[in-house]
């Protein structure tokens, strides 16, 4: 559990870094952004090390039907992904779709997981998340909506949720979790 909280811990660090220490991140300027980088891709390796070494402890029992809301909520958190990159329609009314993209993926994994590591990788995620918004919102409080752009975009940023979707499955079932129940 130690290297998932570490993990989480430098995750927070990594991406808060510019909300907490404004000063120290203007001073290491652009070569801070290879430093930041590491630091990112150090934290998902250790969440995925201490998620998968920490000891089983259910907190929980979730539901089986709760597999058929994860998967929907699955869905719809690969397309803010996608909706953020192709500036779809949806964008005009969510303001930050990556971070709803990681609250919902986070929610749909807390709905299904009531093991102890899980709830702390995926609420501390979803924490951060949560965090990360407000954060934004005091610091830039006005927001203008992106234009709309055309449809084709719309169906680009559904082929590419529908894709990244079955890559998922595939990955979880290369792992032993069977996503669809």
């Amino acid at each position: 559990m130690t290297l998932l909280i570490l993990g989480l811990v430098l995750w927070w660090g990594a991406h808060l870094l510019k909300r907490f220490a404004p000063e120290l991140r203007a001073r290491i300027g652009e070569k801070g952004r290879g430093i930041i980088s590491i630091v990112l891709l150090a934290s998902v390796a250790l969440m995925v090390l201490g998620y998968h070494s920490a000891e089983v402890i259910d907190v929980w029992y979730p539901p089986t039907f709760m597999t058929h809301l994860n998967n929907a909520l699955m869905i719809l958190a690969f397309y803010f992904f996608a909706a953020s990159g192709m500036k779809t329609a949806i964008t005009r009314k969510v303001r930050h779709p990556q971070l709803t993209g990681v609250k919902t993926w986070a929610i749909a994994h807390l709905l299904v997981n009531g093991d102890l590591a899980s709830i702390v990788l995926f609420g501390g995620l979803l924490a951060w998340a949560v965090v990360s918004v407000i954060l934004i919102n005091r610091a830039q409080p006005e927001w203008t909506r992106p234009a709309p752009v055309a449809g084709s975009r719309e169906i680009m940023a559904i082929v590419g949720t529908i894709v990244v979707t079955g890559l998922a499955m595939v990955v979880h079932n290369w792992l032993g979790v069977q996503p669809w129940g």
